[in-house]
């Protein structure tokens, strides 16, 4: 029996595909060195902890973190927001409390913030402009005396819109505030510093830059008295406390592979995906009309390109280009099949997000791939759009007798 070839796969931010180094990398540990790196009593127990403390450090100086133990290892990034915003003790003695966050945060941040609600505490989502930017001013206005976090992601994942992490981070400062963010898009694939933005807390996961899946972190300023967080997870005590499990070092070890070679080529491989992202971008505007970026045009992540073909429907789109991976909107949102609360927090019509495809360029696409994607997608909406009926003439009111 044969099988039809693999589609090229254009979906690098719902996940990207494990890096060859990463998995040769992870292979001592799930093989021979299986120890557990909380048995304190061995060999196998002692070269488990090495690795995983190896693993923190190299995650630490990524981010620019204060400390190695700044790095709370999780099961992902969900793990690592849900800890993050559900887990803050607020450190005001009278009321519930107030948490802001963004009405484009990924799902995990919006379900948590919705828990902290069910609790009595005040959440104010803001809203973002037409590009996906949130403004700090608009952070500033949401502000109160009982606000005690801010949850604004560094990078969307649908839009690829880059936030002004630092002015934000410095708000947050100014007013005695703790700054989360999700750094999930961001890491790997642009600079991120948390100390340079003022962030207090940020979730990180290694499947968006070519690592394992099952494994992230949250990043946790130690310095930081306002910081008191109850464990998520109970159990051994894990993690100084904070997260209870028997570690995955395999993954761990991956993880910190991951970000050692996504920031040795962070300058090259930005550019080489911003060029073929915007070659793919100037490719279809030119070629269709009435399509529509959604997005910042420069503030946004190199690979990451979410457009909106007027007239057609994404899902059509995608049955009728079965030999490329795209997606329509974020996995997470993909999954329940549930409009884009992204696009629609940015004015999108349901037309417009019914007409939206996401397209994540990585590391192992290449130009001729990228350049066969546009020819097919300038051929394909424009068979779509050929295909559609005519639209009915609008109604008008006859003239009064």
């Amino acid at each position: 029996m044969q099988h039809s070839p693999r589609p090229s796969y254009f979906d690098n931010s719902a996940t990207t595909a494990l890096d060859p180094a990463v998995l040769q990398a992870m292979m001592p540990y799930l093989t021979g060195c299986y120890g557990n790196a909380a048995s304190s009593s061995h060999v196998f127990g002692w070269e488990a902890r090495r690795a995983v403390e190896r693993a923190r450090a190299v995650l630490a100086l990524a981010i620019n973190a204060g400390q190695p133990s700044d790095i709370v290892f999780t099961s992902g990034a969900t793990e690592a927001i849900n800890q993050a915003i559900t887990c803050l003790l607020p450190y005001q003695t009278e009321g519930a409390g107030h948490v802001i966050p963004s009405q484009i945060e990924h799902k995990a941040v919006l379900g948590a913030c919705a828990r902290l609600a069910e609790r009595g505490v005040h959440i104010t989502y803001l809203a973002p402009d037409c590009h996906g930017h949130i403004s700090p001013d608009t952070l500033r206005q949401a502000i109160r005396a009982d606000t005690y976090l801010v949850s604004i992601m560094a990078a969307n994942n649908e839009t690829g819109t880059v936030q002004n992490i630092d002015a934000i981070g410095a708000l947050c400062q100014a007013h005695g505030i703790v700054l989360h963010t999700d750094a999930t898009q961001i890491f790997g694939k642009l600079p991120f510093d948390v100390q340079r933005s003022n962030v207090s807390m940020a979730s990180i996961s290694a499947h968006k830059l070519y690592g394992p899946k099952g494994v992230g972190a949250l990043y946790l300023n130690r310095s930081d008295p306002r910081l008191n967080l109850r464990p998520l997870v109970v159990g051994g005590g894990h993690e100084q406390g904070l997260r209870s499990g028997t570690l995955n070092v395999p993954g761990i070890v991956g993880f910190a592979r991951a970000a050692e070679l996504a920031l040795h080529g962070m300058a090259e491989e930005r550019t080489r995906l911003r060029q073929m992202r915007d070659s793919l971008r100037d490719s279809l505007l030119q070629a269709l009309p009435d399509t529509q970026l959604n997005g910042h045009a420069a503030e946004c992540l190199p690979g990451l390109l979410n457009v909106c073909f007027a007239g057609i429907d994404a899902g059509s789109l995608m049955l009728e280009m079965p030999d490329f991976a795209l997606s329509a909107g974020s996995a997470c949102s993909s999954a329940r099949q549930t409009p884009s609360h992204v696009l629609r927090a940015m004015g999108r019509s349901d037309e417009q997000i019914q007409a939206s495809v996401r397209i994540g360029i990585g590391r192992f696409n290449t130009q001729p791939e990228v350049d066969a994607l546009a020819q097919r997608l300038i051929t394909t909406v424009c068979l779509l759009r050929s295909m559609a009926p005519p639209a009915l003439p609008t109604p008008t009111t006859p003239p009064a007798p």
